[in-house]
């Protein structure tokens, strides 16, 4: 499995990782061999939340798929806006490590945007940093301004990674929050690369194309999007599979080489569409 520096955490990750969200609605068991299948394979880098399933997701399976094996993880987890403030991020960590069963996290980050001043958030993740409850932190959801804001109280070497939703049919981060993130060297992370349920029919122009690259490498067209998707060196994903299956043919996706003539093919069947200030978030 390709691994890459993992913006300034100095720490090398998987190009390709593993999400839980929408986990706690899978079998139990499936998730959790899955899970283990894909660090089987290289895929060490597992996303997770206090918000899925109302933390059975980190509890009851997370916790269960890196037990004996935590040293091999890159674990993320992710506090919820409405806990944000300094004294609710320490509280709502502890909560995490307790529910996932580890002394640490490797990135702790802020889910979205919230009400709660982000200076307070700040301050209470790098309070956990020197208290070596998370070896880093960053954010999720954040768009420019945000992250503007973001480097005005902490510098920019200390937020590790942006995490975004980025599909071939939702490439809005490529206008600004993509360039913004890797000028200044922040990992960018794109959660349901494959739209969450809206992945192209083989029917459609952009489903054709991908299917013809696909073929002419003996691969498969959710691959090829995947590899389309990690294509730059600022950039990894975390799709989520609850299937052992699919989750190999996700691991398979990293040993893909696209060719530039196949990579413009990709990106003028899937155009970026409209400039935006806002932020799509599912």
């Amino acid at each position: 499995m390709e691994q890459r520096v993992f913006g300034h955490t100095g720490k090398q990750v998987p190009v390709l990782g593993q999400g839980t969200w929408q986990m706690e609605d899978d079998s139990r068991e499936e998730a959790i061999r899955s899970l283990r299948a894909g660090l089987d394979l290289g895929l060490t880098h597992v996303d997770t939340a206090e918000l899925y399933g109302h933390g059975r997701v980190e509890e009851s399976i997370v916790s269960e798929a890196i037990a004996g094996r935590r040293d091999e993880v890159f674990l993320v987890s992710k506090v919820m806006p409405s806990h944000a403030t300094y004294a609710g991020t320490l509280a709502a960590c502890e909560k995490s490590l307790r529910r996932l069963r580890t002394d640490r996290l490797d990135c702790y980050l802020l889910h979205w945007p919230g009400s709660h001043p982000l200076e307070e958030t700040v301050r209470a993740f790098e309070k956990l940093v020197a208290d070596g409850k998370t070896r880093a932190w960053g954010v999720s959801n954040f768009a420019v301004a945000d992250l503007e804001e973001l480097v005005s109280l902490a510098p920019a070497e200390h937020v590790a990674c942006n995490q975004v939703l980025y599909h071939l049919e939702e490439r809005a981060i490529e206008h600004a929050v993509l360039p913004w993130c890797e000028a200044r060297g922040i990992a960018v992370v794109g959660y349901s690369p494959f739209g969450n349920g809206r992945f192209p029919s083989p029917r459609s122009p952009g489903g054709r194309v991908l299917e013809s690259i696909a073929q002419a490498h003996g691969a498969t067209a959710r691959q090829v999007a995947l590899q389309f998707l990690v294509r730059r060196p600022s950039l990894f994903a975390i799709p989520k599979a609850s299937r052992e299956a699919h989750l190999r043919d996700n691991a398979a996706a990293a040993a893909l080489e696209l060719s530039r003539e196949e990579l413009q093919r990709i990106d003028e069947a899937f155009p970026l569409g409209p400039s935006s200030d806002a932020l799509p978030v599912l």
